[in-house]
């Protein structure tokens, strides 16, 4: 028996109603809005334009592609190969792996400037693109012309194409073109994150035994408490949001019935689908110097005295301590205005 047939063939399709396509649906303009919002902010203040933030940009990028190929998925909702099934296929595969390289990559940035406090320059930039543009792109390529991508019984979807039933080595592709890389992010993100906060946290102790009045000074306080609190949050709603699709992949491995449940169905199409509404959520709408200038843009169209504010943001860890390592300090301050 093919392996592609002990996969599947063993199970129904699974049935993507009309309220799971709805809802779906609505997360993936949701994720769209909230990605154009990024890359808007971005676009609109060039001062704004930290490194963490043009990372974040190139993974709005990502997300922005993701959104509208699974939107066209879900809506067409498949139940055969055909042309635009493997175009929209090919399409959600690369961005959506290209969207986990970008992940990883904005957690590796963050670890190697404020934990290792190494310089970063165009050289790293480009090694990040070669990889979150360069490797999907390279995987997805192969697996078009290997006729990978096709129509899947929505039993590792939710309505969209990605490995097609009849590929050999069905398995292997799902993993290559999308899986290994989820768990992958899995472990790497928080221990990085978890690194990073347990560096701060050091860094934080011995500042305040030496020099005690900052540790309570009312400015420095909310600045790293929001950025800690962004350090735990970011692997944590990676891991929310992208589990479910792991759990039913599984599932799916096993021939388990379970795979078709209604909730599990629509958990993983929210889940592949909103990355980039959380990010907006996160790093726009809970970040008060965006937030503040997009209120006072749409309220009245001014905001000329909110510079000061970002500036002194910004600088929230670089008042604390003179700067060792200029970079890092800088990324810190960057990392807690994000």
């Amino acid at each position: 028996m093919p392996h592609s047939t002990m996969l599947t063939g063993t199970m129904p399709p699974t049935e993507v109603y009309f309220s799971e396509r709805v809802i779906v649906l609505v997360s993936c303009v949701l994720s769209f809005l909230g990605s154009s919002l990024l890359v808007f902010t971005h676009a609109l203040w060039p001062e704004l334009r930290t490194r963490p933030r043009q990372l974040l940009l190139y993974l709005s990028l990502a997300d922005l592609l993701s959104a509208v190929s699974y939107f066209y998925g879900v809506l067409q909702d498949f139940d055969s190969t055909s042309w635009d099934c493997v175009l929209q296929g090919a399409l959600s595969t690369f961005s959506n792996t290209s969207s986990f390289f970008w992940t990883m990559a904005i957690a590796f940035y963050l670890y190697i400037t404020i934990v290792r406090g190494a310089p970063t320059g165009t050289g790293l930039l480009c090694f990040f693109h070669g990889m979150s543009w360069g490797v999907p792109l390279v995987i997805t390529v192969a697996a078009v012309a290997l006729k990978k991508i096709g129509y899947d019984a929505s039993n590792v979807s939710v309505g969209w194409c990605w490995v097609d039933l009849e590929a050999a080595d069905q398995v292997l592709w799902m993993l290559l073109t999308g899986k290994l890389w989820e768990l992958l992010a899995y472990v790497i993100l928080p221990v990085l994150y978890i690194l990073i906060k347990k560096h701060i946290n050091r860094a934080r102790a011995a500042l305040s035994e030496y020099r005690p009045i900052l540790a309570r000074a009312p400015a420095f306080q909310p600045r790293t408490s929001i950025a800690d609190k962004k350090l735990i949050l970011i692997p944590l709603i990676f891991i929310f949001l992208r589990i479910w699709s792991t759990i039913r992949f599984i599932l799916t491995l096993c021939s388990s019935p379970a795979v078709q449940n209604s909730v599990l169905v629509v958990l993983h199409g929210i889940g592949n689908t909103f990355q980039g509404g959380a990010n907006c959520i996160m790093f726009v709408l809970c970040t008060r110097v965006i937030r503040t200038r997009l209120l006072s843009s749409l309220c009245c169209g001014r905001y000329g005295g909110l510079h000061q504010p970002s500036q002194s943001l910004e600088g929230g860890y670089q008042h604390a301590e003179p700067p060792k390592n200029t970079e890092a300090e800088q990324t810190k301050a960057e990392f807690a205005s994000t």
